[in-house]
């Protein structure tokens, strides 16, 4: 659910296989006087939507491609953030963008022929409006004034972003684990607008295991003293212990037993060894995971932690069909590839298969894929030398 890099060596910003340096735009979606309705009845304006582009469009405008991030991803796919370099946001500047190893001239999304947008989504704190925007109606941040928000949401403001620059299909909609239910979502929502789907990592609904860990998560955060329901910002402490729990829990979902095992095993951190044991971290596990935690409340706002996750719960692909999967896939145009990964347990291969079948049951064009892993669901995030080519040769050999 989270984003993440690939394991392998990052082209310098002056590479010829690199995008270089990177700068974010935002725009306005929704002005301030016509509001964005939301699927769960309550509506917002204005909206800004961050995007960042890569490549160029054809003059036809039929080389569009739109990469969609997951959990606590944004629009900064590929390369260095320019802005990052000039305000000091180290986080952005120790690696390039989160799928930069699939992202790039001579890459498998290959910037030299295909033209790459990403946006952030609604709710979410990296440029798009969110809970940590200003509530023109108070003048303060919204925090949980904000109205909840669905996956359906984020493509229908996508969709509006597409329209504002003139996309009216793309050649294809890709994302891994929450990006995946939203290129799901672009291909039942808008099936005349979509060429490929590809959904990596993915299923038509979050698991039972699923929502458990996300109610955990969001039982650290609404719990922390320092949360104040919501209305932290001008506070000097923050709800960064629950925050940080949160994400302890969920990283462990992106791992795997056999990945942790080898890793980490039982073994004591140094430090540890030639001392008498407490409740202090001892285990190299205990401390990669608050390593992990400590990280992610640098860079991310609890607020909107609550928000998206609260969005991936609901999402259910079956109800384009009533609750019937294949009587929802039968609204998609686009053919689809479906990739899944030996040993993720978050969206594990037999909901992964789940939804190719319902696709076959439908009549629909569908690939499907599940690859051999040892490192759970960040495959599609770390594994990019078996998943690049994949997704290369379904690019090039599908569409108009």
């Amino acid at each position: 659910m989270r984003m993440g890099t690939s394991q392998r060596k990052y082209d310098p910003p002056d590479s010829p296989t690199s995008v270089g340096w990177t700068e974010a735009k935002t725009i306005r979606i929704v002005e301030e006087g016509r509001p964005f309705r939301l699927e769960l009845g309550k509506s917002i304006a204005p909206v800004d939507v961050e995007y960042e582009t890569y490549g160029e469009l054809s003059s036809a405008r039929d080389n569009a491609v739109l990469v969609l991030h997951a959990l606590s991803g944004d629009a900064h796919v590929a390369g260095w953030d320019r802005r990052a370099k000039e305000t000091g946001r180290l986080w952005r500047l120790r690696k390039p963008g989160w799928w930069d190893g699939m992202v790039g001239p001579g890459k498998f999304i290959d910037t030299r022929r295909w033209w790459v947008l990403c946006s952030n989504v609604l709710g979410s704190c990296y440029g798009t409006t969110g809970p940590s925007s200003i509530d023109p109606r108070t003048g303060q941040p919204y925090g949980l004034r904000f109205p909840l928000v669905t996956v359906g949401d984020w493509v229908r403001l996508q969709a509006r972003l597409a329209d504002a620059l003139g996309i009216r299909k793309f050649r294809a909609v890709v994302g891994g684990s929450l990006g995946g239910q939203q290129a799901l979502e672009w291909a039942l929502r808008y099936p005349d607008r979509v060429e490929n789907c590809i959904v990596l990592a993915s299923t038509p609904r979050l698991s039972t295991l699923g929502l458990a860990f996300n109610a955990v998560g969001r039982h650290a955060i609404l719990s922390d003293p320092n949360f104040h329901h919501g209305d932290y910002y001008d506070r000097e402490v923050k709800p960064d212990a629950g925050l940080a729990v949160a994400r302890m829990m969920a990283h462990i979902t992106y791992l795997c037993e056999h990945g942790m095992d080898v890793k980490f095993g039982r073994r004591l951190r140094p430090d540890r060894q030639s001392k008498p044991m407490d409740f202090g971290i001892a285990f190299e596990v205990e401390s990669y995971l608050h390593h992990q935690g400590r990280a992610f409340v640098e860079r991310f706002d609890a607020n909107s932690y609550l928000y998206i996750t609260r969005a991936m719960d609901l999402y259910d692909a079956a109800a384009w069909g009533r609750g019937d999967l294949v009587r929802a896939c039968r609204r998609i145009r686009a053919r689809t590839m479906v990739v899944s990964f030996s040993s993720d347990w978050l969206y594990p291969p037999a909901q992964c298969r789940e939804l190719a079948l319902a696709l076959c049951k439908a009549g629909k064009t569908v690939t499907y894929v599940d690859l051999p892993s040892n490192v759970g669901h960040d495959g599609f995030l770390v594994q990019i030398a078996e998943v690049g080519p994949l997704v290369r040769a379904f690019l090039e050999s599908g569409g108009s």
